[in-house]
């Protein structure tokens, strides 16, 4: 197991070790010990799966508010997605910049994103199947945000057409991030 930097210092692409041989394989998915010594010490809430039918489905972008801000651990398990995370840090010299980066159900990558970011994915195939841990609970009350998937200051080149994109109607009300009112601090913390 190892991690991989990404443009982003704070999310990073964890690589699992797969064990094979005649019968499949064996891949652990989470060990609290491994991922600790790798710097990541997330206490895991709760397992989210999420499936998207239709290639061109986004889920973008969301996040939870403190205090029941959430980190999140994502694997896709069937498929493949761009898994997108935006900064959302007020402070942090990479507020508002994203990092964007293929998962696929054969490469045994995640991605770890810390709080304080945005997350959102699009699947590239049909049928496509995202699992994810989180680190808080879901929150009603802190849970009513996001960030307008295809804000053009973010830049973020999803891999489907505008027109195209299967969206639910909240990800498309979402306001854009020179609207966005400080959530985080550096820390990922109240601001």
């Amino acid at each position: 197991m190892r991690l991989e930097p990404t443009v982003l210092p704070d999310v990073m692409i964890v690589h699992l070790d797969a064990h094979a041989d005649a019968r499949g394989l064996f891949v652990e998915l989470w060990d609290e010990a491994k991922f600790a010594g790798l710097g990541i010490k997330e206490t895991w809430r709760l397992d989210g799966l999420s499936r998207q039918m239709k290639k061109g489905t986004v889920r973008a972008l969301h996040f939870q508010t403190p205090p029941m801000a959430q980190a999140k651990l994502v694997r896709v398990a069937r498929g493949r997605a761009l898994d997108v995370a935006v900064d959302l840090r007020q402070g942090s010299p990479n507020f508002g910049q994203h990092v964007a980066v293929e998962l696929t159900a054969e490469d045994w990558r995640l991605l770890y994103i810390p709080v304080g970011f945005a997350h959102g994915f699009c699947a590239l195939e049909d049928g496509t199947e995202l699992v994810y841990k989180l680190s808080a609970p879901y929150s009603p009350q802190c849970n009513q945000h996001g960030l307008l998937w295809n804000d053009p200051d973010l830049g973020i080149n999803w891999p489907v057409d505008e027109a195209e994109a299967i969206l639910a109607e909240r990800d498309q009300t979402f306001p854009r991030l020179k609207d966005l009112p400080p959530l985080f601090g550096p820390d990922g913390g109240v601001p």
